[in-house]
């Protein structure tokens, strides 16, 4: 059977499931669903194996791991026809590349395509609904219930206003970790990257805390003014547990106070260590509500806790660093060996983290290297700017031997969608340009294939200074050579606006630095081999399936026999209980799935092993050479003819993007926040309609 004619099925199977779940949030805060649907369904479900947590387990947490597992084998179907001619013009789709059109450039919530700013019309629309739907119940707290608490009305309209306002921020819970499950699924069948979707979980994060907050505030002032605070400090053996969700709340602010933009960029290090408080938030969270309500907000934290599981395998090698290019405008070249069954899109990232400067600092960097141009290695490019990158700068210009790395990736797009276009406008400021070195790597590979037709390619790159310019050197890897450019339609425009004309001298030179990696140094690999979807696919799948056995078991030989669905047993041993169901069903399920891959591929990374031999000269006893070669501070000398060099001023934005012809243009912007905003603004003007714009922003 074809794997295209079985995409298609899953693809519409996907769709009807995903319309179910949005129905099922829509229905979730009406009185049909806790009247009706809700008791009949319990009804037929409650056992003594899963009690009366039956209900959320199916209703909500199995449909979307069920549509992660199915995701993952779509993705694993496109992965095998990724080869498929590509060249087809973007303008033949024209309703998607209108939704993906930016309407909203300035403002909150940054450059807002047409389907993002639906979607987050959508998202409010929802919770708007739930918490409307749960206040039109206000009507009904009469004197006579409220005088049966013993309390005003008032106040018993504060409590229940209280906890809706808290099943509200639930909904968007339920969200929050999608956006950075980093491997997951979920996100590319949708389109997705997973550093595209990081703005999305800052929104979430935002509103979630707003929430959750007001939900704590109502509560505490209810409980002040009639003469309950000691409710605070109420532990529940078989309720609601208020200090685990004071405890989570203020591990939740903490981390929040963090999170704002001032704070993030000037103290780095800050927001990295107190984002960690998300285990306290998220663990007394749920022996705050207990596990059968958490199992609502579950699915996403659980692809979470898989995804944040491999990384921690990946994480435990140290990789082959091979060598390294030291440019100078304070730029980093890092070269990894890497097993050829790696593979990677354009504008991938990884996380860097080099024990010597920090064990826990772990930073994201752009992918330079192309995996299709260079099958055995795999090349970041860092820009020396904060205290970490700046450390790393000196070490490489001291005599070091090897540098101990450790990484987590890539992550990248699931296909090359920009391939689509007639033509690419690339807009960068400063190190901007590192995620369009990958694409015109890509490109060049692909201009060397007879049957591949490719876009005509426009760099506009902005520097401050003339020395800035080297990094276009950058285009090509080591080994390239200028012959590989003869088919690449390329028009590089690089502008310096700091100064009016060459102030460097005229040579500068770049370092070279080879290591001499130990032997237990691996290459780079996938953490579950070349089929990683389809073993992601088995990963989700058995674990829950080794969840349900565990907590069935637990049940019917422990909890019932106490219980008998009675609901109270401790809630916070069955939370806890639970946790460590689902803990161990994904180590144990993901552990044996990373030492199959270890075991099978072991045999190739004894063959990329041999190329720690390779060096300048191809002799073993230049490995530990460091070498500094004269390098222009003009762009080397393949990229001469198509580079073109204005000083003294900022490009003309307007006019270079409408100027472009063909029936699809891809307009892809990176840098600075301001560059992004104007280039999209561009792009939405109306001028042009075959303007398809394109953020790339990292804003780990």
């Amino acid at each position: 059977m074809d794997s295209r004619f079985v995409r298609a099925i899953i693809r519409h199977f996907l769709t009807v499931i995903f319309l179910g779940i949005c129905m099922m949030w829509i229905m979730a805060p009406t009185n049909t669903y806790k009247q009706k649907w809700k008791p009949a369904i319990s009804k037929k479900l409650v056992s003594t194996y899963f009690g009366t947590r039956a209900l959320n387990m199916l209703v909500w947490t199995f449909p979307v791991l069920f549509v992660a597992a199915m995701g993952s084998l779509y993705l694993h179907l496109g992965k095998k026809n990724s080869n498929q001619n590509v060249s087809q013009s973007g303008g033949r789709k024209r309703w998607p590349a209108l939704w993906r059109r930016p309407v909203l450039v300035k403002g909150p919530l940054g450059v807002v395509s047409g389907m993002e700013l639906a979607l987050f019309v959508m998202f409010m629309a929802l919770l708007a609904w739930t918490l409307g739907n749960y206040l039109n119940r206000l009507p009904t707290v009469t004197a006579k219930a409220a005088a049966a608490d013993g309390i005003k009305v008032w106040q018993e309209k504060l409590a229940k206003s209280a906890l809706w306002i808290g099943l509200t921020g639930n909904v968007c819970l339920a969200f929050l970790f999608y956006p950075v499950a980093r491997g997951s699924s979920v996100l590319p069948v949708l389109g997705l990257t997973s550093e595209g979707s990081i703005k999305y979980h800052i929104w979430l994060g935002h509103l979630t805390m707003v929430l959750f907050t007001a939900h704590g505030v109502c509560f505490v002032v209810f409980w002040a003014v009639t003469g309950q605070i000691s409710e605070m400090l109420k532990w529940s053996y078989s309720d609601i547990s208020n200090v685990a969700g004071e405890i989570a709340l203020v591990g939740g602010l903490g981390l929040w106070a963090a999170t704002f933009p001032r704070i993030r960029r000037r103290f780095f290090e800050l927001f990295f260590y107190t984002h960690h408080l998300y285990i306290i938030f998220v663990f007394f969270f749920v022996l705050h509500v207990g596990i059968g309500y958490t199992f609502i907000a579950l699915p996403g934290f659980y692809l979470f806790i898989i995804d944040r599981y491999l990384r921690f395998l990946q994480s435990r090698t140290s990789v082959r660093l091979l060598s390294a290019r030291v440019l100078p405008c304070h730029v980093v070249e890092l070269n990894f060996a890497k097993s050829h069954g790696l593979t990677y899109n354009p504008t991938s990232i990884m996380f860097v983290n080099v024990p010597s400067i920090s064990k826990l600092q772990w930073h994201p960097f752009t992918v330079s290297s192309n995996s299709n141009l260079e099958a055995d290695k795999l090349s970041v490019i860092i820009k020396c700017e904060g205290n970490w990158s700046t450390k790393l700068d000196r070490m490489l210009s001291s005599s070091i031997e090897r540098l101990g790395v450790s990484i987590e990736g890539p992550y990248g797009p699931a296909s090359n969608h920009f391939l689509s276009h007639d033509t690419i406008v690339m807009v960068s400021g400063g190190s901007g340009i590192t995620p369009f070195i990958s694409i015109i790597r890509e490109l060049i590979f692909r201009s060397n294939l007879s049957e591949c037709k490719t876009p005509d390619i426009i760099l506009i790159s902005i520097f401050k200074r003339s020395l800035d310019l080297t990094m276009l050197d950058l285009l090509l890897p080591m080994t390239g050579s200028p012959s590989e450019l003869s088919n690449l339609k390329l028009q590089i425009e690089a502008y310096v606006t700091k100064e009016n004309e060459p102030t460097t001298d005229n040579l500068k030179r770049v370092r070279s630095v080879w290591f001499k990696p130990l032997p237990t140094d691996k290459p780079m690999a996938a953490i579950l081999g070349p089929n990683s979807w389809l073993w992601l696919c088995a990963i989700i799948s058995s674990s829950f399936i080794m969840f349900l056995i565990l907590i069935g078991i637990i049940n019917r030989f422990y909890i019932y026999p106490k219980d008998h669905n009675k609901n109270e047993f401790s809630s916070s041993i069955q939370a806890v209980l639970n946790i460590l169901a689902i803990c161990v069903s994904i180590a144990a399920t993901a552990s044996a799935a990373v030492f199959w891959n270890k075991r099978r591929y072991a045999r190739e990374a004894m063959q990329v092993k041999n190329m720690e031999a390779q060096t300048p000269d191809g002799s073993p006893d230049m490995m530990a050479y460091n070498g500094d070669r004269e390098l222009e501070s003009l762009p080397h000398q393949s990229l001469a003819e198509a580079t073109k060099i204005h000083y003294g001023g900022r490009p003309d934005l307007r006019r270079l993007i409408l100027e472009c012809k063909g029936a699809s243009i891809g307009v892809l912007a990176s840098g600075p926040t301001t560059l992004r905003h104007d280039v999209a603004a561009i792009c939405s003007s109306g001028l042009a309609d075959n303007l398809h714009f394109e953020s790339i922003s990292f804003s780990w």
